[in-house]
């Protein structure tokens, strides 16, 4: 029976990506959830405007997903992934195959979006040197960009405050394309916007700086999440895996966010017509259940490590939770769930509804911009005057305090993103609460 809040002992827990200190003096606590709705002690209920974390796509509380792991847990709790098999990791690994863009249907399992970027780069590492290319060592990330907290994807990644502390120790042989973000020509888009295709002529730049025999591989998100919701320009990722394909580089796609429907496809990679090398996914997985993301590689990358013995190892990487058992059995209820409602594809038939929705806050006081694709949206709030992210903190309180509604906040960024279950009713919900939170904005 877990503590009654209001008499927590929160000294214990070191909260991740959050001021601690802060958040003790006025605390946000959620008992429960089911549906598109998370409760409070009090028995208040909040709209989910955020699935989460980005992860609780088929919404909260699905009794098959939590009867699937009870099962499993009843019946092979652990087994571990080096050296034996449990039927749940190859079921679960051909499952997310087949929902994966043509040919990369080669699957290794991982515990988050983080480990799973790191994989992919080390797996981009070990199919140079497979091929005789060891001196393809540099990484190609970019300016704004979330690739989750290791060393690899803190190094690639783009987002200041998330080096900062640890920029002394960061991977050294990375650069950065320029994000893509510009207020001046594309504030208020819907969709792609029309300009900054350009940017990614900036690869070319950087491969005649470095040379491409030095380079192992670009990633990006399709559309940029954690830095506020960014969709690609017209043309820009076509342009990157022009660029990437010329010079031999690989591509992966980070769609930790994306991926398991978001934008109304499996893959954002389906949805724009641009096939990476390798994608990196969590969070929608399991929906959220419990901890597992994976990296899907191409049949080349794979076939490439596939050489020597028999009886050698291929690649020396793993975790003692890859493919665990419980992870798979709500890996697989939640694709079930996925495919039973159409859910990998449903956004597509509410896309221009939530545009509508999102765009209507056009006019409220400080909002300098809205952008949307699929299910995503971020409203862009002007910062006050010697104080960024005070607006948007004031207004996550004011949402969850006074108005029923969890949001995400990025700074001066409110970043949207409703479960794929959510009907225009929930979509009319979540936007008049937020305008009137808006309203009330200093």
């Amino acid at each position: 029976m877990n503590t009654p809040a209001n008499a927590l002992d929160m000294s214990s827990f070191w909260m991740p990506f959050t001021a601690n200190r802060q958040f003790k003096k006025e605390p946000r606590i959620f008992v429960g959830a089911e549906g598109m709705h998370y409760t409070k002690e009090d028995g208040t209920k909040l709209i989910d405007s955020s699935s989460g974390l980005w992860c609780v796509n088929a919404g909260h509380g699905r009794k098959e997903i939590a009867d699937a792991v009870h099962r499993q847990l009843l019946t092979l709790d652990y087994s571990p992934a080096f050296q034996t098999g449990q039927p749940g990791a190859f079921d679960m690994a051909a499952r997310v195959g087949r929902l994966a863009p043509k040919n990369l249907d080669r699957v290794f399992f991982v515990n988050s979006g983080s480990e799973a970027v790191d994989t992919a780069l080390k797996i981009a590492l070990a199919y140079h040197k497979a091929k005789g290319e060891s001196g393809r060592i540099r990484f190609i990330g970019r300016e704004k960009g979330y690739n989750g907290v290791g060393f690899g994807g803190v190094s690639v990644g783009g987002l200041v405050n998330n080096r900062r502390q640890f920029a002394a120790q960061l991977l050294p042989s990375v650069d950065h394309l320029p994000h893509t973000f510009d207020l001046k020509k594309n504030a208020f888009s819907r969709g792609q916007p029309e300009h900054g295709i350009e940017k990614a002529d900036a690869l070319e730049g950087i491969i005649a700086l470095h040379g491409a025999d030095t380079i192992a591989a670009v990633i990006v998100e399709p559309v940029a999440g954690s830095a506020g919701v960014l969709p690609p320009p017209k043309g820009y990722l076509e342009r990157l895996r022009e660029i990437t394909s010329k010079h031999g580089i690989l591509l992966i796609f980070d769609e930790v966010i994306t991926g398991f429907g978001r934008v109304g496809a499996p893959f954002a990679s389906q949805r724009f017509g641009v096939t990476p090398d390798m994608i990196t996914c969590a969070k929608g997985i399991t929906n959220g259940v419990l901890p597992m993301g994976a990296v899907l590689a191409s049949r080349t990358i794979h076939d490439a490590l596939m050489v020597g013995p028999e009886s050698a190892m291929e690649l020396f990487h793993g975790y003692t939770y890859s493919a665990h058992p419980t992870a798979c059995a709500a890996g697989l209820a939640t694709l079930d769930i996925y495919e039973r409602e159409g859910l990998l594809t449903r956004v597509k038939d509410i896309e221009k509804y939530y545009e509508d929705a999102v765009h209507a806050l056009k006019g409220k006081p400080h909002v300098i911009d809205i952008r949307n694709i699929g299910l995503m949206a971020a409203v862009e709030l002007a910062p006050r005057d010697g104080a960024p992210g005070a607006r948007g903190y004031e207004l996550l309180q004011d949402c969850f305090y006074n108005h029923g509604l969890h949001i995400r906040t990025t700074g001066d960024i409110i970043a949207l993103a409703p479960p794929l279950i959510a009907k225009t009713s929930d979509i009319d919900d979540i936007f008049a609460k937020l305008g009137a939170a808006l309203d009330r904005l200093k």
